[in-house]
């Protein structure tokens, strides 16, 4: 894996020279890699500092929490190492004053070992020091005892608790019992989908199939308790939450706050998936989720996964998780609103449009579109791979929403083709994003502008609205022809459906010279340099292979021809 890195010794140096290098009150010290808060009062009027740290390699843990209401200094080590003595003891006395330091640790042997005798020398040597362990990984529980278990991303709803406490002015010890109580209550469980590389190593430490997942990881690029097969979403966070909530025993609480914690490779879309769920699964459980995030909090470099963390709640954690803090990293409060879903008032207003009785075309224009549905999906495929190679690969997605849009339109909407086209161009805006919604609803909207109270148009009628339909997409975009887009399929069929119909014809056959003509013109795109749209950014790379748009007009085109023959032959 390449990473986007200088000498490996010296990447957390030069990670922390950058945090600081973006953040007005924060300081890095010249000896130690020790990000310290540089707002702080003279030490004599100093509150409590809360200090926490730990190996790189989980940020924005947790250099990214140095701030007033949360930590005041972080002690960062080598990637997933612990900070030696000397460095946690330069971070305590560059922020400690006489009100002392609460250290907060995740549960590992390097920092429970290294923190505690810095906590020890700190305090022997005048300044009052305590630490909290933070073990809130239940997926260890069949494996260590509860004193033993490994402290992942709930920590930080523990930093943030405690800085809230120490910045209220409270005293070491409410700050530490405050600390310690949420740190005994949080439980957190993790799902790798797959590895990391420490710079260092250049490998990862173990190897997953694209179809495997591992639940129960920690944050060091380490291997889980349990290895299944991928599954979706929803069940993955049914499976975390289950034992999450089975290890608060016989304890039962009406409120909590959920993190859910991306592991650094996971995009933020897929981390609000499993957030959306797990309110959900909580819920149902007879939980309030009071308040959640949903982010990157603590990683293990480039992992893909999550950790979800629940903390039961009540009205002193809540002020305390709501209490304001200028730490980069810490998103606000996370405040829920209910309730979750709204809904659309324009989708709840009824429909004041007379409803028709179905018309003559009723049934053949269902029959054609829905056999153009079935046409878009079975061709998902292989749009998604025309557009991925000169685009992001989402046309094919697309067509298939625009397919199920087509589905559930009612069936007042086959009452005449003028009423078809409005409705579907409506649901196609809806339904689909990016590009093709827009274009593909500018021309139905045309269209039907063409047919309006025409209930049985004639072959000439379908042809100046396919035209109109073409002038639409044209209008809207700016494309023309020879730019390698969706046009330079339909301009070659309009031209041979009018050349068709100028002479004595069977109008089927005319039509099928339309979509021969589409096809072809589709074909002829793989020799065309893109002029508009996404593929123009690459330009010649694009080359060789049929624009995936014009490919699509081929291919719903197709399926009209094939449903007009159907319905010519009965």
């Amino acid at each position: 894996m390449k990473k986007l890195i200088n000498d490996p010794k010296a990447v957390v140096r030069e990670m922390l020279e950058g945090v600081v290098t973006t953040s007005r009150h924060l300081a890095i010290l010249r000896n130690e890699n020790v990000v310290v808060r540089s707002d702080l009062p003279d030490k004599p009027n100093r509150k409590v500092a809360v200090i926490s740290g730990g190996g790189a390699g989980h940020e924005p843990a947790h250099a990214g929490y140095v701030g007033m209401g949360m930590l005041a200094a972080a002690v960062v080590g080598d990637v997933f190492t612990s900070p030696s003595v000397d460095a946690v003891l330069a971070g305590i006395k560059a922020v400690a004053g006489q009100a002392g330091a609460l250290l907060i640790v995740k549960n590992y042997t390097g920092d429970r070992l290294n923190f505690g005798l810095a906590a020890e020398i700190a305090t022997s040597e005048g300044i009052p020091t305590e630490v909290v362990l933070v073990g809130d990984d239940v997926a260890l529980r069949d494996t260590v005892s509860m004193e033993r278990r490994r402290g992942i991303a709930g920590t930080v709803l523990v930093h943030k608790l405690a800085g809230a406490a120490a910045e209220a002015g409270l005293p070491l010890s409410d700050v530490a019992r405050i600390a310690g109580k949420a740190a005994a209550d949080i439980r957190s469980m993790g799902v790798g989908l797959g590895t990391c590389i420490v710079p260092a190593v250049g490998h990862a430490g173990f190897a997953l199939e694209d179809n495997e997942i591992e639940y129960g990881l920690g944050i060091h690029g380490e291997k889980g308790v349990r290895r299944t097969l991928m599954k979706s979403a929803d069940e993955i966070v049914d499976d975390v939450l289950d034992v999450i909530l089975s290890d608060f025993a016989d304890a039962s609480f009406p409120a909590c706050a959920l993190l859910v914690n991306g592991l650094g490779g996971t995009p933020q879309m897929e981390l609000a998936i499993a957030l959306r769920h797990a309110v959900g699964h909580l819920e149902r459980r007879g939980i309030k989720v009071e308040r959640a995030w949903c982010g990157n909090f603590m990683t293990a470099l480039e992992m893909p996964g999550l950790s979800l963390s629940v903390l039961p709640i009540e009205t002193s954690r809540l002020e305390l998780l709501d209490a304001n803090t200028d730490a980069s990293d810490w998103p606000g409060n996370g405040a829920i609103r209910y309730p979750i879903v709204l809904a659309d008032e324009e989708l709840l207003a009824a429909d004041n449009r007379p409803d028709l009785p179905p018309g003559l075309l009723s049934n053949i224009l269902r029959s054609v579109a829905l056999t153009v549905a079935t046409a878009l999906e079975r061709a998902e495929g292989e749009l998604a791979d025309l557009d991925g190679k000169a685009g992001d690969g989402d046309l094919g997605a697309s067509m298939v929403r625009g397919a199920a849009a087509i589905r559930n339109l009612p069936q007042a909407s086959y009452a005449t083709p003028e009423r078809l086209l409005s409705d579907l161009g409506t649901a196609v805006r809806r339904a689909i994003a990016g590009s093709s919604g827009p274009f593909y609803a500018a021309a139905l909207v045309r269209a039907a502008s063409h047919l309006k109270g025409i209930e049985i148009p004639d072959e000439a009628e379908w042809q100046t609205a396919f035209a109109a339909a073409i002038q639409g997409i044209a209008d809207l975009g700016g494309a023309k022809r020879g730019d390698r887009t969706m046009l330079d399929a339909l301009y070659p069929a309009l031209d041979a459906w009018i050349k068709a119909t100028s002479v004595p014809h069977n109008p089927h056959e005319a039509f099928s010279a339309a979509v021969f003509a589409a096809s072809e013109g589709a074909a002829m795109t793989a020799s065309m340099t893109p002029r508009a749209g996404r593929a123009s950014y690459i330009g010649d790379r694009a080359l060789g292979v049929p624009d995936g748009g014009a490919r699509a007009v081929s291919v719903w085109m197709q399926a009209i021809e094939a449903a007009f023959a159907v319905s010519c032959c009965r």
